[in-house]
């Protein structure tokens, strides 16, 4: 379909693009609606806030800004991932580039060419056009055409084959996908316009009102000359933050993030984002319009106030990332290769410093330096309120590059910060699994989770709710599915989300399918038996492009049939569990690992001895969860999630589920003596004296583990539990 369309647009291009009516220039497509409301990732807006009692009677906040909304059926792209059969390397693009007479020089993560939209001897930058390492994908800063590797091999050509020495930027900003689209970019034009015209400078404010401001959203040290030179603003309709997107050298305005204080009934202030357009499409380098083509150093941060504090105390160039520490979009490498010194100081937390090393690697970690999280280095905007010096901490810090050898000094903050850090550094606890955090402490990047459990348990279920759980609090997952398609997993994990019944209630799907959509949530379109190294290239393509953080797998035994590795079918799947192993150290990334079980008597529990295969998959696994089931047990409280490893910190458990069919959720049962009443009741309606005896054993079982919930070892918690699975264990 997109070569047809270009190739209209090149025949209009050689007949005379101006007389052309089907090549109108327009911009790119902007995404449909905004996106409430984003929880704001900033270390200090995390802590909730008491509202002035003078305050709370002036801050009467609406739940949104007022938007036009309306249903669209268009498939979003970007939400499924799939992989070319012969992945694109740098290589391929230097042998290409070289074919075609084109010179080149390398940068940190793009090649810098030539633009071949632009006239020769226009006196614009030569080598403006920037030409992604990794992905191919381009970006000429000058008339700001972008598009994937595939659209510029086919400029070139058409350009080389009409002895042309340049090409119109027109023939890839002239078709729309659909009118649709046109018009939803019309109106979402409209609306950034329309908040920005509606919204007051600082400087137009009188001088209580904007320190009121400024102590709400605790910035008392950010000056007015300051904010007015980033553009901020205050949007009065709902006392919020304004910061314009303008783009590169045309500075037009292309959007506008949205940062309110809202008052909980309790007196406490939270804050929130929003973005026009949505925030999967808003790349904004916040502060790209104060940076001079001569600079060479630049201070990264992960929030708007953070970048302002920066520029204001130590006077160099800075820019907040448009998503925080959450990602890194590819399309903004080539606005930061002009720097020869990135320094990332994305916050004051783990999560941050994480992100820091993540992105480092996509930047170039030789030019990059890393500002260390602690108690003496927060986050910028938090330690100018404190009255640190920033210039120093920036000063201070650390290269992202390393050797291959280290001693114990230079491994020494990382230990003291870990320790004193314990909770962030066990990772992001579940919220619907309170039990499950109280055992695994957290999820953690980096780790190999096995998962298994009988056949028919509900293992895709309870997963999906599982990683649910935490891309609701910004982790960005992968999910391959490869035994179920993505409708039916996405069905299960928006009526998990919705926690009710959405074929009851279609008149609130939108409602529901809109927010779902602002998850950082994407599918693998593979389906049925894969190769190992496909999936493996795959998921590496979605850790660079979308910084994913969370991979799950369901199953490993589909990938197994295309593998001529050997005949010995165990040999093959401890290959597989290692590559996963390796990818999961390498990338920073978290893989959940669903195996099917052996098949085991109904009556036995399952154990780590139970996995299909050789030990490997518990021995290379940091983590080991099984979806016990008690299939001869009818009554609620017959699944359980026992966690039989945990490298982490050792502690493993067993505690009860109850699956809920409607929503269809999984939670912790309420103990009490009215629910053992009601399954000592099931087990008298039993027919058999032998099978009533047998049944209340089984429910003895059942109910052992909620007794002993705080039970922190496995031992004398399960039956039938073996040595082996503690030398597993280590």
């Amino acid at each position: 379909m997109w070569r047809s369309k270009f190739l209209r647009g090149a025949v209009c291009l050689l007949q005379g693009a101006d007389r052309c009516s089907s090549c109108k220039r327009f911009q790119l497509p902007l995404w449909r609606y905004l996106s409430f409301y984003r929880p704001s990732l900033h270390p200090l807006l995390q802590c909730p806030v008491k509202a002035p009692t003078w305050y709370r009677s002036e801050i009467k906040l609406r739940r949104a800004v007022p938007l036009y909304f309306y249903r669209t059926l268009r498939k979003d792209a970007t939400s499924t991932i799939d992989f070319p059969l012969h992945p694109l390397t740098v290589t391929d693009i230097k042998q290409y580039l070289r074919s075609r007479d084109i010179t080149f020089h390398d940068g940190y993560s793009c090649l810098h060419a030539p633009s071949i939209f632009l006239e020769p001897g226009s006196g614009k930058e030569n080598h403006s056009l920037f030409i992604n390492k990794t992905t191919g994908q381009f970006l000429c800063m000058e008339t700001l055409v972008e598009g994937t590797w595939e659209d510029l091999q086919d400029c070139i050509e058409v350009m080389l084959n009409e002895g042309q020495t340049s090409i119109s930027p027109n023939v890839l900003l002239g078709f729309p996908e659909t009118v649709e689209e046109q018009e939803e970019s019309e109106m979402e034009l409209k609306e950034v316009q329309r908040i920005w015209s509606s919204s007051v400078p600082f400087s137009d404010l009188l001088e209580e009102e904007a320190e009121l401001v400024k102590t709400m959203f605790q910035i008392g040290k950010l000056t007015n000359a300051t904010l007015k030179r980033f553009g901020v603003r205050l949007f009065k309709p709902t006392k919020s933050l304004v910061f314009p997107w303008f783009s590169g050298r045309d500075s037009g305005l292309r959007g506008v993030k949205l940062l309110s204080a809202a008052i909980k009934g309790d007196g406490q202030v939270v804050y929130t984002e929003a973005t026009v357009p949505k925030v999967s499409n808003y790349h904004n380098l916040f502060g790209l319009p104060l940076i001079a083509r001569k600079d060479v150093e630049v201070v990264v941060t992960g929030h708007e106030f953070d970048t302002m504090a920066v520029s204001q105390a130590t006077g160099l160039p800075s820019l907040a990332l448009p998503r925080g520490v959450s990602c890194l979009p590819p399309i903004l490498l080539p606005y930061l290769e002009q720097f020869k010194k990135v320094t990332l100081w994305l916050g004051g937390d783990m999560r941050s410093w994480e992100a820091s090393k993540i992105f480092s690697r996509k930047l170039g970690l030789k030019r990059c330096s890393l500002v260390r999280p602690g108690e003496f280095q927060p986050c910028p905007s938090k330690a100018m309120a404190q009255g640190k010096n920033l210039a120093r901490i920036v000063k201070a810090s650390i290269p992202a590059a390393h050797k291959s050898i280290v001693s114990f000094k230079q491994l020494r903050e990382d230990v003291y910060g870990e320790l004193a850090n314990v909770e962030q550094v066990a990772g992001i606890a579940w919220t619907r699994f309170p039990e499950l955090s109280r055992i695994l402490k957290g999820h953690r990047k980096g780790e190999l989770t096995v998962f298994t459990g009988p056949t028919g348990s509900g293992k895709t279920t309870f997963i999906s709710e599982f990683a649910l759980d935490l891309c609701m609090q910004g982790v960005n997952t992968l999910w391959g599915s490869f035994e179920i398609n993505n409708v039916r997993l996405a069905k299960i994990m928006l009526t998990q989300f919705a926690k009710q019944r959405l074929e009851e209630n279609l008149d609130q799907y939108d409602m529901w399918a809109d927010k779902f959509e602002d998850l950082p949530l994407y599918f693998m379109t593979f389906h049925g038996q894969q190769n190992i190294k496909t999936v493996l290239e795959t998921m590496q393509h979605a850790v660079y492009l979308y910084d994913i953080s969370h991979v799950i797998i369901d199953n490993l035994q589909f990938m197994m049939g295309q593998e001529n590795l050997s005949f010995d079918k165990f040999a093959v799947q401890d290959h597989i569990i290692g590559a996963f192993r390796k990818f999961a150290t390498n990338s920073s990334c978290h893989v959940t690992l669903i195996i099917h079980p052996r098949k085991e008597e109904d009556d036995k529990d399952l154990q780590t001895a139970s996995i299909f295969g050789t030990a490997k998959a518990s021995q290379e696994a940091d983590n080991v969860l099984i979806l016990q089931e008690k299939k001869l047990v009818t009554c609620p409280g017959r699944r359980s999630l026992q966690v039989a490893k945990n490298r982490f910190d050792g502690d493993v458990g067993i505690f009860p589920l109850e699956f809920n069919k409607a929503s269809l959720t999984f939670s912790a049962p309420v103990k009490g003596k009215q629910k053992l009443r009601k399954v000592k009741a099931d087990n008298n309606d039993s027919t058999e004296e032998t099978e009533g005896i047998d049944h209340k054993e089984k429910i003895e079982k059942t109910l052992k583990p909620t007794k002993a919930k705080t039970a922190r070892t496995v031992k004398g918690s399960g039956p039938g539990k073996r040595p082996a699975d503690e030398e597993n264990n280590l």
